[in-house]
């Protein structure tokens, strides 16, 4: 989708995706936001559809009313006064949280965990035909997108970053060996991810489906494996029998830990980047984690400075995710796009403005 630089005019009503209540959704007309001070409101061009928007759907998480949607490009088509940083016309990518800066938890690294990084910033959410961006958002972690950067690239900013994070956190190094279990978006994400971010760093992916083992291959992944004993001999034999410096779960489970535990070596990390059943514990033998040092870290989006960093990647052309979008469709189909990815029919789904929408 090639930069638009013409303002579209204002609607007086909005089109979104609204949740009904367990897994049900509809397209309902709501009133359009309007910005005020330091605000901005977007046109969205394009959002995409995140595992956890998959997760609230399927597990009663998203609110009857709600709109769900994070993973966000649009174009400016107002703004609220004092905004000097954007103008109508320009594509601007941003993600919903942003943390305080100041409390104990932003000062030692935890941002993620501040109690105002949690305020959803985007209202009403991601899939709808206008969004708009709340001032510390707008302030603080939006961007403006330059013509050589592809929308179908740009909208995976928000999740790249929190891969990014989890990356950091691994101390996985340039050169490095890494697996990564799972081989769906977030996954080949995380592939591509450490790709940019941690050069010469090798990594597996392992995946039940041959037919993900081999995009993973042609997306640049050293060697791929079925789970279990065959992804353990690879790795294994990989690593002159030592393990890899780190695993990164993007399956989740106490399954899923255990076969990654057996994948670190001695001193590595097991990146969880998934959610685990309700209740489900972890089931794994706990000297596996204290005789070898091991380490078992949690990583939930992501903060400003892992955003910037994707950006840069991003633009720089290092990261492009863009061959994990394998279908774009209208919001009107968003039950479609949602159908496709429960039957693993879809990799990466991007809805873009409903049929209705101006400019559409």
């Amino acid at each position: 989708m090639p930069a638009n630089k013409a303002s579209p005019a204002l609607d007086t009503d909005n089109q979104v995706v609204a949740c009904l209540g367990g897994d049900r959704t509809a397209l309902e007309r709501r009133p359009l936001p309007r910005p005020e001070a330091g605000e901005i409101l977007l046109r969205m061009r394009a959002v995409g559809f995140c595992g956890s928007d998959l997760f609230k759907l399927e597990t009663g998480g998203a609110l009857p009313g709600s709109v769900l949607g994070h993973e966000l490009i649009g174009e400016v088509i107002a703004t609220g006064g004092g905004v000097t940083r954007f103008s109508d016309g320009d594509r601007v990518v941003v993600p919903h949280h942003v943390p305080c800066g100041e409390c104990l938890l932003c000062r030692h690294g935890n941002e993620t965990m501040c109690d105002t990084f949690r305020v959803n910033l985007l209202e009403p959410g991601g899939f709808a035909d206008n969004v708009l961006v709340r001032r510390r958002a707008a302030e603080f972690a939006a961007h403006r997108v330059p013509d050589n950067l592809a929308d179908e690239a740009a909208v995976f900013m928000e999740p790249a970053a929190c891969v990014l994070r989890g990356v950091r956190r691994s101390d996985v190094a340039a050169g490095g060996a890494a697996v990564v279990l799972g081989a769906g978006s977030m996954g080949l994400l995380h592939l591509l991810v450490l790709a940019a971010a941690r050069p010469g760093c090798s990594v597996t992916v392992v995946d039940p489906l041959p037919d993900r083992r081999a995009l993973a291959e042609r997306l640049g992944a050293a060697r791929t494996a079925p789970p279990g004993e065959p992804a353990l001999d690879v790795v294994m034999a990989a690593t002159d029998g030592i393990g890899a410096d780190a695993v990164f779960d993007t399956v989740g489970g106490g399954e899923a830990l255990s076969a990654a535990l057996a994948l670190t070596r001695q001193g590595g990390s097991v990146v969880l980047f998934a959610h685990a059943g309700e209740g489900e514990p972890a089931g794994f033998d706990l000297n596996t984690l204290f005789k070898y040092e091991r380490r078992i870290l949690g990583t939930y989006s992501a903060a400003l400075e892992e955003q910037a960093e994707v950006f840069r990647l991003l633009t720089s052309g290092a990261l492009d995710p863009s061959p994990l979008v394998t279908h774009t469709m209208p919001l009107d189909d968003f039950a479609d796009g949602v159908a496709l990815v429960r039957k693993h029919q879809a990799l990466k789904v991007l809805f873009t403005p409903s049929r209705g929408a101006a400019g559409a």
